[in-house]
């Protein structure tokens, strides 16, 4: 390896590190939209979407969505709900957990090991990362099926309090 390979292979650890440091934390989420191939925009989560995705300095990070408009159960015990209402509920939430790397300085990936969906499971979720003054953008890194069509999909976190 030149030197030239060195200092460019420094730079690259650097960047990846600046953004692993930024990361760490607790965030709740401010917004999450997914923009068509044609320009059109829907909030999966509706209008109002809360949310907390938290990364750890040993290497994990944990994300808990949800629809601000989810309805309670009628039970106060989970065990004591029907199934439709399990079903109501968990379509308005996502939550998954596992490892992170921080790819490089524009991208992240979630190593998924626990999820409320169970085909994340032992997969990847690959995520584009940038930072907006004290907002996080995380972003599908490619146009994705999402709702029925081809979409792109950015959740805009801030960093709780």
């Amino acid at each position: 390896m030149t030197t030239a390979d060195r200092a460019v292979a420094g730079r690259v650890r650097e960047a990846r590190e600046e953004v692993r440091r930024k990361l760490l934390g607790a965030w709740e989420l401010v917004s999450y939209t997914a923009t068509s191939t044609d320009g059109e925009v829907i909030h999966p989560l509706g209008p109002a979407p809360y949310g907390l995705i938290v990364y750890t300095p040993q290497g994990y990070m944990s994300a808990q969505l949800g629809r601000g408009d989810r309805t309670a159960l009628r039970s106060a015990r989970l065990e004591d709900a029907s199934a439709e209402e399990l079903a109501r509920a968990a379509v308005g939430y996502l939550a998954y957990g596992g490892p992170f790397e921080v790819v490089d300085a524009t991208t992240v990936e979630h190593h998924v090991t626990t999820s409320l969906f169970p085909n994340w499971i032992g997969r990847s979720q690959v995520r584009k990362v940038s930072f907006e003054g004290s907002l996080l953008k995380l972003a599908v890194a490619t146009p994705t099926r999402l709702w029925g069509a081809q979409r792109t999909a950015e959740l805009t976190w801030r960093r709780a309090a």
